[in-house]
């Protein structure tokens, strides 16, 4: 197993050990690239020296470059701050010293589900390779003896808290292999993680229309998750606004072979729809380009069967 010990934001650390959220957006002001673990493999939080210690761990969803007012939208205090203007002013402060800002920049954000944030007595001093110059982080195996100390290490606080204590218990449709033999924590995706996993996998692009303007889009869930519905890509379909309203009202569904029906209440009720009746029949114009991210039979079976009424 491989993982990731990141060199984490003080103040970053402090505010969301206070919240106990159930995921995190760990950002980079630059919108760097991270490709250093596969997905659910554990990120180490490690703050800055003269702190030497790793103080927490959470798994990792995805990595994704977004607009900084969207990643804002999608994980708020997540983020590690208390509102807009501070995330703002962090960014700024990171990206000024390199150059001027655009107004709402991209910023590389690293999704992480279950995180647990370590009480001092619990934190563990680094390995002994870790150099002070390390500016971002460092890989680790646990198959190698420094990697296999250090994941020891961290698996004896790591089984007080919560995360490490939870079952599995969203529905899934297709069980697909996700959490390698080492692992005994089964993270569950959260509501900001299956936004962004919808959003990527349509290469943030409406279904329907092929939209491209990324605040008008919404990751909307076929079956919702107040009707059992897990947050999983399979269980999703990236919409704009106007169509999400519908689709989740009833007024509009996709079939199995991917195309939209607009039911006949839109002219009864509204006496209007001439544009959703246009796309009547016709296919959906983006799907994810992976096989196992594009929407599942039963859960479009189950939007027909419960919410559709042509």
């Amino acid at each position: 197993m491989n993982f990731f010990v990141g060199v984490t934001d003080n103040d970053w650390f402090r505010f969301l050990a206070e919240r106990q959220p159930d995921e995190v957006n760990y950002w980079r002001p630059s919108g760097q690239g991270f490709r250093a673990i596969d997905k659910w493999e554990p990120f180490l939080f490690k703050l800055h020296a003269p702190l030497d210690f790793i103080v927490g761990v959470g798994f990792f969803v995805r990595f994704a470059r977004l607009p900084l007012s969207f990643a804002w939208d999608v994980f708020e205090e997540k983020n590690g701050v208390p509102d807009f203007r501070a995330f703002h002013d962090k960014i700024r402060h990171y990206r000024e010293a390199r150059g001027t800002m655009k107004p709402d920049p991209e910023i590389g954000c690293i999704v992480l589900a279950a995180p647990a944030f370590f009480d001092e007595d619990d934190w563990i001093p680094v390995p002994t390779d870790w150099h002070p110059n390390i500016v971002q982080g460092k890989g680790y195996r646990s198959d190698e003896p420094i990697g296999a100390r250090l994941w020891e290490q961290v698996l004896v606080p790591l089984q007080s808290y919560p995360v490490a204590q939870e079952k599995e218990t969203a529905v899934s449709v297709r069980e697909r292999p996700r959490y390698g033999d080492e692992y005994f924590i089964r993270p569950r995706l959260g509501q900001g993680g299956f936004r962004i996993e919808v959003t990527e996998a349509y290469g943030k692009r409406g279904a329907v229309t092929g939209e491209r303007i990324l605040p008008v889009l919404q990751a909307s869930h076929i079956k919702p998750y107040a009707e059992s519905g897990p947050h999983d890509v399979q269980n999703g379909l990236l919409l704009r606004a106007d169509l999400h309203i519908l689709f989740d009202r009833g007024y509009i569904t996709v079939t199995r072979d991917h195309r939209l029906e607009a039911s006949r209440r839109l002219k009864e009720e509204f006496d209007n729809g001439d544009e959703y009746y246009e796309m009547h029949g016709k296919r959906l114009r983006v799907l994810p380009d992976k096989p196992e991210d594009k929407p599942a039979p039963e859960f479009i079976d189950w939007h027909n069967e419960h919410v559709y009424v042509a």
